[in-house]
């Protein structure tokens, strides 16, 4: 399959690589250009720029999938031109904006549109088996308690890192 990854962040990150080692094409795409290199390293084989048309213009009908991995608000009627006829777009990332989709592209494309939210602990053994299998990791950086605030104010404004913040509560304890 043609998958797309909206988002290369610390969610879209690992979608990037789980895709590729699931033997697909994929297709990072970020609103920030300054990405592509990092999202062509972790196995990206293209990469749209979603706030340049003419980069949008090139990945039309191109994708049978994509996840969208952004939770901070944007429209994803944006990304449906993307999409080949029969395809999905699911929603991975959470926002509070209501999103406006055109019924006639959806019908005319026979496209889907889906949500997800995280999966039983069956199936998320099943992640950590395969990512174990194929050495997927993801990037992290561990913080502790008293930089809650600082990753925080990161996280609300533009998160132009690639990477997951994690809490050592050990260290916090000390």
């Amino acid at each position: 399959m043609n998958i797309g990854i909206i988002g290369i962040g610390g969610l879209g990150m690992m979608g990037v690589k789980l895709a590729k080692a699931m033997g697909n094409t994929v297709t990072a795409i970020s609103t920030t250009p300054t990405k592509r290199q990092t999202a062509l390293e972790m196995g990206a084989d293209n990469f749209i720029v979603s706030t340049d048309p003419a980069s949008m213009k090139l990945g039309d009908n191109s994708l049978d999938l994509v996840l969208n991995t952004v939770s901070a608000n944007h429209q994803v009627a944006l990304y449906i031109p993307l999409l080949r006829r029969f395809g999905t777009i699911v929603q991975l990332g959470v926002v509070m904006e209501k999103h406006a989709l055109s019924q006639l592209i959806l019908m005319r494309k026979r496209l889907n549109v889906s949500g997800s939210v995280i999966g039983g602990i069956r199936e998320t053994q099943d992640c950590i088996d395969f990512c174990a299998l194929n050495n997927i990791v993801s990037a992290t950086k561990l913080i502790t308690w008293d930089k809650l605030d600082e990753v925080f104010e990161i996280l609300k404004g533009k998160n132009d890192q690639v990477i997951r913040y994690v809490l050592d509560i050990e260290a916090s304890k000390a």
